[in-house]
């Protein structure tokens, strides 16, 4: 129960960040703001209070907010395992000394820019919920718009995209008034890592204590 509040919380607040780099790009009319559009989208995939979309958005337009700053750390977790961290932040000085200091308690190690990305590729990720989307009419289309490979359970079905086919899909989406549960660019491995379920522990450990870093919106590694 805590653990799916904690995991709540954290996504409002990734959310929250994203709404607010969002509106000092482009202003807090939705309308002219894709990106704004884009995170309210998500916010409503993890059930984010509309009043809260609105505060954060609110907020952002106040000339008190802070800025928050993209930035990405690369290094390894525990048995050479590659990970990016994707971080949103209004002080970078304390946001890379956190990433060294959970790299090192951990075990890992923070590595230079570049040391890690080449074994990802950047790409479109989007999430529908299966009982929303008709797959069968409209698989096609989703490939005409930019879809590389698409992939059903149960739970839900994700459609990837190349790096620069991604707002090309975005539109296609919002052309036909498909929403997606999250939309969002992530970087995944071009080949992943096969570990022992006590060396898979170690690893897990060093990625949770990136991911619950107020500062880092997005942890991703290679681990099988």
């Amino acid at each position: 129960m805590f653990a799916r509040f904690d995991k709540m919380a954290k996504a409002f607040t990734r959310i929250g960040k994203d709404i607010a780099i969002a509106v000092k790009q482009a202003g807090p009319n939705p309308d002219n703001n894709p990106r704004l559009r884009m995170a309210i989208q998500n916010a409503k995939g993890v059930n984010m209070p509309k009043d809260r979309v609105e505060n954060a958005i609110k907020r952002a337009s106040s000339k008190e907010e802070k800025d928050f700053q993209e930035v990405i750390y690369e290094g390894y977790a525990p048995h050479g395992v590659p990970v990016i961290v994707e971080c949103a932040t209004d002080n970078p000085t304390r946001t890379v000394a956190n990433v060294r200091l959970h790299f090192s308690k951990n075990d890992g190690s923070m590595g230079n820019s570049g040391s890690v990305s080449f074994m990802f590729e950047r790409r479109g990720v989007f999430k529908f919920d299966p009982t929303k989307l008709n797959l069968g009419e409209l698989e096609l289309d989703l490939i005409d718009a930019g879809a590389e490979d698409i992939q059903q359970d149960e739970e839900e079905i994700t459609v990837y995209t190349k790096f620069t086919e991604f707002g090309h899909m975005a539109k296609f989406l919002e052309s036909r008034k498909l929403d997606a549960k999250s939309s969002q660019l992530q970087y995944i491995p071009t080949t992943t890592k096969e570990l022992s379920e006590a060396e898979q522990d170690d690893v897990l450990k060093c990625i949770a204590a990136l991911e619950e870093d107020d500062d880092v919106q997005n942890v991703y590694h290679n681990l099988a």
